[in-house]
């Protein structure tokens, strides 16, 4: 890396609320370095795109704990290819089973860390790959 701070964009799309653990890797990834924007629930895929490419985020996390994974991930896909953002990392986390990781991978994302990954695996991961991708 270019000693360039990290920009991370995390937020949930869909309606589900639950942001507790979001909220803990936002305090995670701060503390290793990364300036952090969390937005919050209840977001469109379209309202993360437009505010990933108006804070110039280097990184998209989204958290799922409902089954709604699949078809909102293909709407953040799209939306990051009408916004421009294919040179930008996409990772997802919570309540993945990991039979999905393949199919999310072939959709895009970058990186999957289900519930109970480690978070120092998901802090490394988003280090080594974040400003490559953008190059």
């Amino acid at each position: 890396m270019s000693g360039q701070q990290i920009r991370v964009l995390l937020g949930k799309i869909g309606l589900d609320g639950h942001d507790r653990g979001i909220r803990m890797i936002a305090t995670w990834l701060s503390k290793a370095g990364m300036e952090v924007v969390y937005v919050g629930t209840h977001q469109t895929a379209e309202s993360m795109a437009r505010t990933a490419v108006d804070e110039d985020a280097d990184v998209i996390g989204l958290s799922f704990q409902g089954a709604d994974h699949i078809p909102l991930i293909r709407m953040m896909a799209e939306q990051m290819k009408a916004y421009g953002l294919e040179d930008r990392l996409l990772v997802v986390g919570g309540n993945i089973p990991r039979r999905d990781i393949s199919m999310l991978k072939e959709m895009g994302v970058d990186g999957v860390f289900p519930s109970g990954s480690s978070m120092s695996r998901c802090v490394d991961f988003i280090k080594k790959n974040a400003l490559k991708k953008r190059k």
